[in-house]
């Protein structure tokens, strides 16, 4: 902490005595690494962040309709078409990380088997209900799977999809047995506890990625954050969040 804490300071030195508002909007799907890092470069910087969670298509939706924004934190491929239609600048875009598909238990719960695709068959079909994003990546791509698996029509009264922002903590308060979500998304909701990541057979990968806005209304305090962000300091707050960082 210290340690990111002083290489932060020596990157916003420069920027502005005075105190910045920082708007960000950001995915669902690293909520716990991006809640972290702001915090950090809050605290560190004296600059103020304004952090706003939707997912990728709600956030999509309202950047083209004019939403007033500095930082955009989104999945590659949303980012880069905000870029094309010039809401994103560029030359600030930074790649934060990726992770991949995981599941999450009821903290206290038997732990199930997942080392396996039959291991995993078999902990689907022995749960009474399993929650998912019922909009997003990591949603679309657990359903697009069950059809995968042939368990569409056996899976089907069991799974439940969820609004993003609660689809985790429905298993810590016992409406859901199981969650399958991006595992980022699953790092430090209180209890829950982190099975594992899916068979790497069964496996895909969520990427993270951030800019600025062409239209920032702080482009110098919005940069050093992203710099920030790219630093090996907080590389390890995001490896903490399930997140491989750096990569795409």
């Amino acid at each position: 902490m210290k340690a990111c804490a002083a290489g932060l300071v020596a990157l916003v030195a420069s920027v502005s005595v005075a105190a910045a508002e920082i708007r960000v909007i950001s995915g669902n799907g690293a909520r716990g690494a991006i809640t972290e890092l702001c915090g950090q470069f809050e605290r560190a910087s004296g600059h103020k962040v304004s952090l706003a969670f939707a997912v990728n298509p709600e956030a999509k939706r309202r950047i083209e309709a004019g939403e007033a924004f500095d930082v955009a934190i989104l999945n590659p491929p949303v980012l880069d078409e905000l870029i094309g239609r010039a809401r994103i600048d560029r030359t600030t875009r930074t790649v934060l990380g990726r992770s991949g598909i995981g599941v999450a238990a009821r903290e206290g719960a038997p732990k199930p088997d997942i080392s396996s695709v039959d291991a995993f068959k078999r902990t689907l079909r022995s749960a009474n209900s399993v929650a998912y994003p019922g909009e997003g990546a990591s949603g679309k791509y657990f359903v697009s799977l069950v059809e995968k698996l042939g368990m569409a029509e056996e899976m089907k009264a069991k799974l439940k999809p969820m609004p993003a922002e609660y689809n985790v903590e429905a298993v810590a308060r016992g409406e859901a047995d199981l969650v399958v979500a991006v595992a980022s998304r699953i790092s430090g909701v209180p209890g829950v506890q982190f099975v594992g990541r899916i068979p790497a057979e069964l496996q895909t990968w969520i990427g993270f990625t951030a800019g600025v806005a062409t239209s920032a209304k702080e482009p110098h305090a919005a940069r050093a954050m992203l710099r920030f962000f790219a630093t090996p300091a907080a590389a390890s707050v995001l490896r903490a969040a399930n997140v491989e960082p750096f990569v795409e």
